[in-house]
Formats: structure tokens, sequence, C-alpha cells
């Protein structure tokens, strides 16, 4: 039993060529990299030129006081490295503390919530060493979007205008970024950044002195570890509100943030059909979807199709595990799980037994090397479940569940990186004034409970969502990643499952019906779960929809298009190169010549 695309399966073709080619979520993102392609710029050049560019033109889903995950394969290399620009929790945020401002959560907006921002460092870091342009090069696009003006994406306009009360009444250091007129702006009005735009600058003048590109780049980072981000650190310590509806201030120091850089480190892995997967690791959710291929790994072709009620059940039921162990197990700290315990043979084996015909209504975390798993109270909200828009869910008080950005660019000399650059939108924090941007909330994803391997410990990383993804079959690889918070890798999945398996065209792949199940522990504030819940796109169809919930699966329709944003590229055995990007929302681009 297979399954393979329908035969009047209608699809945009997937792009292919011989020169670079890039994926990524906002035009102007994709244009900036294939220029840099196109003047000569590897795929490291490209990739942070469009990063700096999404800081400036998506701010409501990213920011330069945000975080970055990225994994990176120079040509020649045997495997991937992880991009790690995920910064640690200062040493005044700690449970106690927090405790004592009356929080029984991290808030979800706010600078108490904010972490070392690591995004940009970790940009310059990836240029440095891997690129070959010069830093004012590179940067002089977002420099441009940022002083001359571009056209207001509708998602940020949205979510300003959904933030309004709180900007004029709070954070008006954000009114008068974003509503210097008094009202939201409308889509498509030219907005300028000054204020980021010159931030930029200084970051090229300050190693304008030298000769050597590494100390020039080396000099950019400093500048903005020990000049540009203490002043945001600073500027947050006058109180302010947060998404609990109270006054406090941040905890972020100079001090916090002079102890810390961005790094590389090794990226974990398992084979799934002749692929090698590679992800980031525990600090993140990316092994989740490992443990996921391996659940599924044994199971027939025809049983892997996400558009039969078996495949959906039986990938709504695998994720529900994964990230059931997830929720109890990642973390930065001593008590997280080994990946090699949470990938042994045994283990997997038996948490796969637990899937039957019957959707689960439990969060069932295993016990691998023995131990009992650890999870917070469970916040039951049958009446959240996002069906997945693409941008963040804001409310008057800024509360938000979160989205971000991705990028994937493979270039003709076979440099690849995927990376989901996130963190610091718009609606994170009040606006630095003289910075033109606010620092992030990622703190919000960990937990006030001493001993839990995600629990807020000072100086350790917060256990993101940013989970891009590279597989790789000798000469063959892909480099795939999406937006969407909690659901990154459970839009990659059906993806991955119908591209390996199914025999897709990587566009037919992504523009095919998706699921992905609302069961788990929401990593953004209010942190609930909806047990058994599944979220389904109709072109799935009825009888599917029928089927799921005869099984027990609580469903939620979301739309024709309204799930997932997957983007990925690739170069197959011959030596060419494709590129394909994700309708929905009509702000996904895939270019290349």
């Amino acid at each position: 039993m297979s399954f393979t695309p329908p035969a009047s399966f209608a699809t945009r073709p997937t792009l292919r060529g011989t020169f670079g080619m890039s994926a990524s979520t906002h035009w102007t993102a994709t244009a900036t990299a294939q220029s840099v392609l196109e003047r000569g710029g590897n795929a490291f050049d490209a990739a942070v030129a469009a990063a700096f560019v999404l800081h400036v033109v998506e701010p409501h889903l990213n920011g330069p006081g945000g975080d970055l995950v990225a994994l990176i394969r120079p040509a020649g290399a045997p495997e991937p490295l992880v991009l790690m620009g995920q910064g640690p929790a200062p040493a005044g945020a700690s449970i106690p503390a927090f405790r004592e401002e009356g929080l029984d959560l991290v808030p979800g907006a706010g600078g108490l919530a904010a972490s070392v921002p690591g995004a940009v460092d970790a940009w310059l870091l990836l240029l440095r060493d891997h690129g070959t342009w010069e830093l004012t090069d590179v940067l002089a696009y977002a420099i441009g979007y940022a002083r001359d003006g571009h056209p207001l994406v509708a998602g940020a306009a949205l979510t300003i205008d959904r933030v309004a009360a709180l900007f004029r009444g709070h954070w008006t250091t954000s009114a008068d970024l974003w509503m210097p007129t008094g009202s939201p702006p409308t889509p498509n009005t030219v907005v300028r950044n000054p204020a980021y735009a010159a931030v930029l600058d200084s970051l090229i003048a300050v190693g304008s002195h030298t000769k050597d590109r590494r100390e020039r780049i080396d000099a950019a980072r400093r500048e903005w570890m020990t000049s540009v981000l203490p002043r945001a650190a600073a500027f947050l310590r006058t109180p302010h509100r947060h998404s609990d509806g109270r006054d406090h201030a941040g905890v972020l120091t100079t001090a916090d943030l002079a102890g810390w850089s961005a790094s590389v480190e090794p990226a974990v892995s398992t084979s799934f059909r002749g692929w090698r997967v590679f992800k980031a690791g525990v600090w993140t959710q990316g092994p989740a979807l490992l443990q996921v291929l391996r659940f599924l790994d044994p199971l027939d072709d025809g049983a892997l199709d996400p558009s039969t009620p078996e495949g959906a059940h039986a990938l709504l039921e695998a994720q529900k595990l994964a990230y059931a162990d997830r929720d109890a197990w990642f973390g930065d700290t001593d008590a997280a799980v080994d990946v090699d315990a949470l990938l042994a043979d045994d283990y997997i084996d038996g948490r796969r037994a637990l899937i039957d015909d019957t959707a689960s209504a439990e969060l069932r975390p295993g016990a691998p090397e023995g131990r009992a798993p650890a999870l917070p109270p469970l916040r039951t909200d049958a009446g959240v479940m996002s069906a997945g828009t693409g941008e963040p869910t804001v409310d008057r008080r800024g509360q938000t569940r979160g989205d971000t950005c991705h990028i994937d660019i493979v270039d003709r000399w076979g440099n690849v990186v995927s990376a989901t650059p996130s963190g610091g939108w718009l609606q994170s924090s009040p606006a630095v004034p003289d910075l033109g941007f606010c620092l992030g909330t990622r703190l919000q994803a960990t937990w006030l409970l001493p001993g839990h391997p995600a629990a807020l410990t000072p100086g350790r990383r917060p256990r993101t969502t940013l989970t891009p993804t590279l597989l790789t079959r000798g000469e063959e690889v892909i480099a795939i990643g999406s937006p969407g918070g909690d659901q990154q890798d459970q839009w990659q999945l059906p993806v991955l499952l119908r591209m390996i398996v199914g025999g897709y065209e990587p566009q037919q792949a992504i523009d095919a019906p998706t699921l992905h199940t609302a069961a788990l522990l929401d990593s953004f504030w209010p942190r609930t779960w909806s047990p058994a819940g599944a979220v389904v796109e109709d072109r799935l169809g009825d009888a599917l929809v029928d089927e799921l919930e005869r099984r027990g699966h609580r469903v939620r329709r979301a739309g024709d298009w309204a799930l997932g944003r997957v983007s990925a590229v690739g170069r197959d055995a011959s030596g060419l190169l494709w590129a394909a990007a994700n309708p929905r929302g009509m702000q996904g681009y895939a270019a290349g010549r």
C-alpha cells in the first residue's frame, strides 16, 4: 500500500535552476537574498542580509531584540551545525523573584519576559565565519528600508491595531514609533524607522578603522552587545504594563549582556527512509520531530498519508506522544532528557505501542532513563485552538501566542542554511525610542516550577519553539522550516512525508491540505492545552473529519487554506537546485535562477 499525489492535484511548479535559490516569508527578504546571490554572495551572505531586512519589514513577527535558531551546512561539510542565537535568562530572572512579583506564569508581554537577545549577534557570527561580504554591503538593504521607508504589510497593521489601546495607555514610546498620527496605520502605509537605521550605521562605523573584515564584524558585535543592548535593558527597568495587567520592571542588565555571545554546536539527528534528518537539541522542540519520524518509520507507506483517516490519525497520535515528552523533558537545565535516551530503540518501541485506533485525551509523557516525568499544572481551555493564521494572536493587553519568520537558502556552491528568526515583536515590550525596536519575551516559554527541565533558571536558555530542519541523502540536501510557534514541526511533518514517502514534488507537498494537534502545552502565555484537540484544513474533506471525530478527536475546521507556513529549498542528486514556498496568506516566496 502506498500513497501518491492525486491525478487531479493542481499546483504551481517547483522552481528549479542552477543558481542560488531562496524561500522566505516576505518579498523584500526574498528579493534581498536573490540580489546578494546574483551579485556573487553566498547563501550565508544572503541569509544575513535578508534577516536584517525582516527585522524592518516584518516587525510584528521578529525584531533585532529577538532570537534565532539555524542549521547551516557549508559546502563540502559532512554534517550541518546549529547556529545558536538563543540568549539565556538574566541573573535576576529567578523563580523566587518572579513569585515575589505575584506571578504564577512568566508574562507573555513586557520586559520581565526578556532573555538576552541573541539574533543579531548570531547573524553577525554567521557572516564573520562563513560569509564573504562586507558588513556595510550586507546591512545596506535593511538600512535603506528603515531610513527610506517600506509599505507596511497587512499583518503588521492588524497587529498594531489590536494593541493600539495598550500603546496609547501604557507603551507610549511604541505609539510614537508605530502610530505617529495617533491612529494605527493602514496596510501599505509607508513607514520609516530612522532610529534603527542609525543603529545599523553605528555598527558599520565602529569597525571602519580596521583593515581586517573579521575584526570589523567583531567590532560590530561588541558594539551591539556592550553599547546598543544595554540602552534597551536600562529603558525596560522602568516599570511598565505586562500581560498580567500590572506594571513590573525588567531585570535584564549590562552584566547579563556582557557575559554572552552566540555560538555553534553539533546538531542531533536520526534516520528516516534513507534520509538523515538534523535538528537542534532539546533546548528547542526540534527532537520531537525526530521522535515522530521514529514512531512512524515502521508503518506501511499508505498508513503515512495525511490525506487519509488512517494517516491523519497516526500523525496526530504520534505527535501527541512526542510533544508530551517535549513538555515533560525538554529544556536547558540538568533535568532535561538526553537525546540518545529519547531516541533509543526500546524507548521508541514502547512509546509507539501506545498508539491505537482511538484518540487519546491524556497528556502521556514517557520515562526515559527510568525517570518519572514532571509536568506543570494543566490549564485546560477547550476554547483555545489556534487556526494558525500565520500572524500572532494578540489582544489589547499585549498577550501574544507568537509567530515568526523563516528563511531557506541553497547556493550554486552547495552552501545551505535553514533559519528561523523570531522574538522581539513590536507587541513584545515597549519600544526603546532611540533604538527603534523592543526586546523579546522568550522567557514565557519557561515554567515557574523548580526542578522542571524548562524551569526559569538564571543563565540558562528558555526552551524555544524555533525549529528549522535540514536533511541529507548522499549529495542531496533539503532545508525546510516554518513559522507557527508550537506548530512549526507539525506543519513540516506532512510536507516531509508527502515528499519522502508519497513522491510529491516539494511545491505539491506544501500546497496539499494539512493538520496539527492542539493537544500539547502551549509554549506561549497563558500556557493552556486542549485534550484530544485537532485542527484541520477543510480540503481534507468531510469523510476524513467525520472519521477523526468518530475516533475521539475534537476537530476544529480552520478553512481551506489556513494552516502551514512551510518553505523549502534543496539540491537533488544531479546538482539541480529547487525552491518551493507556501501560498497561504499570500506572503511566502520562492525565487531562483
